[in-house]
């Protein structure tokens, strides 16, 4: 009787124990792994962006046609948000400190702000001498960084877009300049570079200068297009033409990649109800796909307090 006592008190203990140890297992199949958020097809090849709003929205460019911005709610519900002036077509997007969207108009030579109360659009800066403004990235004051390739010849260039829309070139004569992003103690800028399959570093200071560039990882084959910083400084790249996301610590080790379902990743974006939910671009599929991570994005982080 004394036997089947103990034996009856301890049983629970046992089957917590067994919860404890499979339970991460559970989750780490949750992580990590690529789930589909909207239907093929709802936007043109030339999808990127991504932007999340507190709300939990995403804005992307080029919804069902070129020169547009679509609008896709936490659930995956899509839908038109603004078509941009004639002459305009969109890239990279990023928020500002107003809230307003921020658009890289690759055939405008444009960074121009689209109000998304009124959807009143404006060009926040532009320069001739601008070949294909392409990438966006945003220092906590409203510091803009864009990256602005020449695709015919591998090329390209770094620009600073002051808060007042004043441009700044940092660098010229670099590799096919693509993806850019601020660590999230912004004293390092990240720059990639597509054709070459570099990543550069660089120390950044609190007016958005640049220094002591350096070489931050290389990859071997494939290519690159956007990046985004996690709350610890981890950047993830997306592997454009690989379908993956490669995740780089601090110190540019590789940590892991995700796999996509497809194959020209352009570029990624967290949200979600706690910033750890990645949300990728796919020009192949001309839709969004997404992640759970287990940190959560450097702006999400910083908007929310």
């Amino acid at each position: 009787m004394r036997y089947y006592f103990y034996f009856f008190c301890l049983l629970p203990l046992f089957s917590c124990q067994k919860a404890t140890t499979e339970s991460p297992k559970e989750i780490e199949k949750e992580l990590f792994q690529a789930s589909d958020l909207t239907a093929d097809s709802l936007f043109t090849s030339g999808i990127e962006g991504p932007a999340t709003d507190k709300a939990g929205n995403i804005y992307i460019v080029n919804f069902n046609e070129q020169g547009t911005i679509g609008k896709v709610s936490p659930k995956g519900e899509a839908e038109l948000f603004v078509r941009l002036p004639e002459g305009s077509t969109g890239n990279g997007i990023r928020i500002n400190p107003e809230g307003n969207l921020w658009v890289a108009d690759y055939t405008g030579h444009n960074v121009l702000e689209v109000d998304v109360s009124t959807k009143a659009i404006s060009i926040h800066a532009h320069n001739d001498e601008m070949n294909q403004p392409n990438d966006l990235a945003i220092m906590k004051k409203g510091i803009l960084f864009c990256s602005d390739p020449k695709w015919g010849d591998s090329t390209g260039q770094l620009w600073r877009v002051d808060t007042d829309g004043t441009l700044s070139l940092l660098e010229e004569n670099m590799g096919t300049t693509n993806g850019v992003e601020v660590s999230p103690d912004e004293k390092t800028l990240y720059v990639n570079e597509s054709i070459q399959l570099n990543v550069w570093a660089y120390d950044l200071s609190v007016e958005g200068e640049i220094s002591n560039k350096r070489l931050f990882h290389k990859f071997e084959d494939h290519g690159m297009d956007g990046m985004r910083c996690d709350e610890q400084g981890n950047l993830y790249v997306t592997r454009y033409g690989k379908g993956t996301i490669a995740i780089l610590n601090p110190q540019g080790e590789l940590l892991r990649e995700v796999q996509m379902k497809g194959k020209k990743t352009s570029n990624i974006a967290f949200g979600g109800p706690e910033g750890k939910t990645a949300y990728v671009t796919l020009q192949d599929r001309g839709s969004v796909e997404s992640f759970e991570t287990e940190l959560a994005g450097r702006e999400w982080s910083w908007r929310q307090k």
